[in-house]
C-alpha cells in the first residue's frame, strides 16, 4: 500500500468518525430535547439512533484494525489509529447514556410534570459543550485545546454534586415526589458520565499528538 493510499485510509478512518460523533451528539441533544419537552416521541428517535451508532462502531474498529495489520504503523500514525478506537468507544458509550435518558424521561412521563431544584439542561449543556470541544481538539490536532477539556471536568461533577444533594432533600421533604426526583438523579449522573467520555476523547487527542499518556494525571503539561 502506497503512502498516498495510507493517507487516505487514514482520512476516511478521521471522517468516519467525525460522523459517529455527529450521532452520539444529537442522541445526547435529543434526549435532553425529551427531558424538557416531556415529548415520548422524541424518546424513541434516540431508540432508533442507537442501532446505527452501534454499526458504525463496530465498521470503524474494523477498518482501523485492517489498517494496523496491512499497514503496521509506527510513532504518530499508530497514535492515532489506537486513538480512534478508543474514541470510537467512548462516542459509542454517549449514544448509550442518551440511550439511558431516553428511558428515564420515558419512565417520568407517567407521572405529572414536576419543577425540581435541578437545572438538566444547564448540565447537559455543559457535558456536550465538553464533547465538542474534544473532538474540535480532534479535527484540529491540538493537544493545549484537549487539555482544557479536562479543566471543565470538574464543573461537571460540582453540577452533578449538587443535583444530588438538591434532590435527595426534595425526597426527604416531599416523598410522593421521590420517582421523578430519583430519574432525574439518574440523569444527571448520565450527563456526568458524558463529560467523563469527552475527558477520555480529550486525553486521547494529548496522546496522539504529544506521545504521552495523562490518563492517570490529566493535569500534566
Amino acid at each position: 500500500m502506497t503512502r498516498i493510499k495510507f493517507q487516505q485510509n487514514l482520512d476516511d478512518l478521521k471522517e468516519r468518525l467525525l460522523i459517529m460523533a455527529g450521532m452520539a451528539e444529537q442522541a445526547i441533544q435529543r434526549s435532553i430535547e425529551a427531558y424538557s419537552s416531556r415529548d415520548l416521541s422524541i424518546c424513541e428517535l434516540v431508540f432508533r439512533s442507537e442501532p446505527a451508532i452501534n454499526r458504525l462502531e463496530r465498521e470503524i474498529d474494523q477498518l482501523a484494525l485492517d489498517l494496523l495489520a496491512m499497514e503496521q504503523p509506527m510513532a504518530i500514525d499508530l497514535r492515532f489509529i489506537l486513538s480512534v478506537i478508543r474514541i470510537n468507544a467512548d462516542l459509542e458509550r454517549v449514544g448509550d447514556q442518551a440511550v439511558n435518558i431516553a428511558i428515564r424521561v420515558r419512565e417520568m412521563g407517567a407521572f405529572a410534570n414536576t419543577d425540581l431544584p435541578v437545572d438538566i439542561p444547564k448540565l447537559a449543556s455543559l457535558a456536550s459543550a465538553m464533547v465538542r470541544k474534544a473532538l474540535q481538539a480532534f479535527i484540529e490536532a491540538d493537544a493545549e485545546l484537549a487539555q482544557s477539556v479536562l479543566l471543565l471536568d470538574d464543573q461537571v461533577d460540582e453540577m452533578n454534586d449538587a443535583a444530588f444533594y438538591a434532590l435527595s432533600s426534595l425526597i426527604k421533604e416531599k416523598p410522593e415526589l421521590t420517582p421523578q426526583s430519583l430519574n432525574a438523579l439518574i440523569i444527571a449522573r448520565n450527563l456526568e458520565r458524558v463529560g467523563d467520555h469527552a475527558t477520555n476523547i480529550a486525553e486521547d487527542v494529548i496522546f496522539w499528538v504529544r506521545g504521552f499518556d495523562v490518563r492517570h494525571n490529566p493535569r500534566a503539561d
